[in-house]
């Protein structure tokens, strides 16, 4: 029994594990890092105390001991996966709220699982499992395997120590490249190789075990949806899966987790095959971040049945009692920019209000608040919008609803992104697999006419300290700039009112007021919309929620730094990061297109090259180096 959950993780999933513990009287205790000081989930927990790292086991243990916390719940990633973590909380006298350690290390490996996996019946995807790691073996198991295949860090997950290989001539520089992530994000540099299931479809299924030696399923998740390995969206039920597949899959994940001695809550990962087939890939020994999809269909808690197996109880529910209700979708919501690369994006959270968007059948996890910092340090992912309807359709209509409900403004983030996918044929349809987003590329969606009119309307009557709304005066000029596009009307204004004129075409517009939640009620020739819009005097833009535009009122020569954004001669840090990686050194002569150095941020590898061919003049950083969003690292001359 235990009474005080220490929950060994920061954000959303800490937030999300200490409403259940509350909720079944448990008291909770943070852990926090420097950056994350001001986070909900510190402010969300009973006690909080700062450390030093999410990784640092030892800083856990003293944490708990200091806090007089008697179970530590490991949320997802960071330690959850970590045998050596379960153990030492074991060794402590600690429940560790998650399966035996043992458990953990037979599944750690993702080659040593798989071949458990073929001693328990379960069917595999073919590949290399050995232990040669020398490039020479790789290279000779890859010709047997055939193209194309990936190569996988046998350690960790998240899609990380992952590349995809079409070729002999790739083959060498996937195996670098995935070593060094693996060995940067999990400390193992050690590779395995596997036949690349083209045009396949990721399928899950939920299993939870008792130590009693009750093992049952929760039904599967589709999360085909996916961008370089990365889960985007994910639902419940799958809309291929029979119920004859179903009990299939479902058989199968069972007897991989008592394949095991599994405990607690676990998730066995399937790639599908063109034919339905399906092989085994992974078990994530933890909570996953789409469970909320599996609790909606469900109607169960899965943090609940984590804490009551930890202390003891049988499973709540035998397999024939599981029951499964409507459908539920999940989409990740990003602070990355999917018009620039899905470049990762830092900066101050300055609208984020997601209780607008709260209404039957829709949930938000976050881990943020309103005026919080998002730094380069963790994930990229920052909240999950669920939806849970009758059908399919109901739950895709009340996710995009609340989508555009609650935006998160402020910094760039994939909200647009993810209302445009799942309204897309292919994903209405099912036609995706899990390379179809990675040949996305997607132009910036266009402001309406509309959007204009009333970006132009809050510029000129909303209020500021260093903009009061203007009384009547005479017609005036107006322009604004979003993007490459720039409007110019002919304005008039009178209190609240505005007169727009573009040519022949002229619009009144009124502002009416703002709510209690801050949002605009304006009315454009006659018909009233209520609107959210960020204004920032000091960059002179304003961000409309609708279509995540940003429109600039103040020419954009008035920002130096503006001015130097695309000189070919310069690379800039594309984000707040640290210097993963430098190829070269002052003197040396490149060529257009040339990989000169990556930066590392949010557990991403972004490499800068040289937009034109010269000789390194200056390099301004080196390794493991910090840099800022924008800070110069390289510059060029001619040769």
């Amino acid at each position: 029994m235990f009474s005080k959950i220490l929950v060994a993780n920061r954000g959303e999933i800490a937030c999300r594990v200490m409403r259940t513990a509350r909720t079944l009287g448990y008291r909770s205790v943070a852990v926090y890092t420097e950056p994350d000081a001001g986070s909900p989930h510190v402010a969300q927990a009973d006690e909080a105390l700062q450390i030093g790292s999410y990784l640092d086991i030892a800083a856990m243990l003293e944490a708990a001991r200091r806090t007089g916390a008697d179970a530590i719940h490991p949320g997802y990633g960071f330690l959850s996966e970590r045998a050596d973590f379960a153990q030492a909380c074991a060794d402590a006298g600690l429940v560790f709220i998650g399966p035996p350690a043992a458990s953990i290390a037979a599944m750690g490996s993702k080659s040593a699982a798989k071949r458990r996996m073929l001693a328990a019946g379960v069917p595999c995807v073919p590949g290399y499992l050995g232990e040669q790691q020398d490039e020479a073996t790789l290279s000779a198991e890859a010709m047997k395997l055939g193209y194309p295949l990936l190569v996988k860090a046998v350690a960790g997950g998240g899609g990380r120590g992952m590349r995809v290989v079409h070729r002999a001539a790739e083959l060498a520089g996937a195996i670098a490249s995935a070593r060094r992530e693996a060995e940067s994000a999990f400390g193992d540099g050690t590779l395995m190789l596997e036949r690349l299931i083209t045009e396949g479809r990721h399928i899950e299924i939920q299993v939870f075990a008792d130590a009693r030696g009750a093992c049952i399923h929760l039904g599967e998740r589709d999360c085909t949806a996916q961008r370089r390995r990365q889960k985007v969206i994910e639902e419940s039920p799958s809309p291929l899966v029979s119920p004859a597949m179903r009990a299939a899959m479902g058989a199968d994940a069972v007897a991989a987790a008592q394949a095991v001695g599994y405990v607690g809550a676990g998730t066995v990962e399937f790639i599908v095959d063109a034919e339905l087939k399906h092989y085994f890939l992974e078990m994530n020994t933890r909570l996953q971040v789409e469970h909320p999809v599996t609790e909606c269909v469900t109607g169960l808690d899965l943090v609940e049945w984590q804490l009551r197996i930890a202390a003891g109880e049988p499973l709540p529910l035998a397999q024939q009692d599981v029951q499964f209700q409507g459908h539920a979708i999940e989409a990740r919501l990003y602070v990355e920019n999917p018009y620039e690369g899905f470049r990762p994006q830092t900066g101050r959270i300055a609208w984020w209000r997601p209780e607008l968007a709260l209404r039957p059948g829709v949930r938000i996890d976050a881990g943020v608040a309103e005026g919080g910092e998002v730094g380069p340090h963790y994930d990229a992912m920052v909240a999950k919008f669920i939806a849970h309807g009758r059908d399919r359709a109901d739950a895709i209509r009340r996710l995009r609803a609340a989508l555009a409900d609650a935006p998160l403004l402020g910094i760039a983030n994939n909200a647009c992104f993810l209302a445009e996918l799942l309204d897309h044929p292919d994903f209405r349809q099912a036609r995706l697999h899990t390379a179809s987003l990675d040949g996305w590329h997607l132009p910036a969606p266009e402001p309406s006419e509309s959007d204009w009119l009333i970006a132009a309307a809050l510029v000129l009557m909303v209020p500021t300290p260093a903009a009061p709304r203007p009384a009547s005066v005479a017609s005036f000029d107006l322009s604004l700039q979003q993007g490459e596009q720039r409007r110019q009307w002919r304005a008039t204004v009178g209190g609240h009112q505005l007169r727009l004129q573009a040519g022949e075409q002229v619009h009144e517009l009124s502002l009416l007021g703002q709510d209690a939640a801050g949002r605009w009620r304006i009315s454009l020739d006659g018909l009233q919309r209520s609107v959210i819009a960020l204004r920032d005097e000091q960059a002179g833009s304003l961000e409309l929620a609708a279509g995540a535009a940003v429109f600039r009122f103040h020419e954009p020569s008035a920002f130096p730094e503006a001015r130097d954004l695309n000189n070919p001669a310069h690379a800039r840090a594309p984000v707040a990061g640290l210097v993963a990686q430098v190829l070269v050194a002052e003197g040396d002569s490149v060529a257009e297109g040339q990989a000169l150095l990556s930066v590392e941020a949010m557990k991403m590898e972004m490499w800068l090259t040289a937009g034109r061919a010269g000789r390194v003049k200056t390099l301004h950083v080196g390794p493991r180096e910090s840099v800022a969003a924008g800070a110069l690292l390289v510059e060029l001359e001619d040769n």
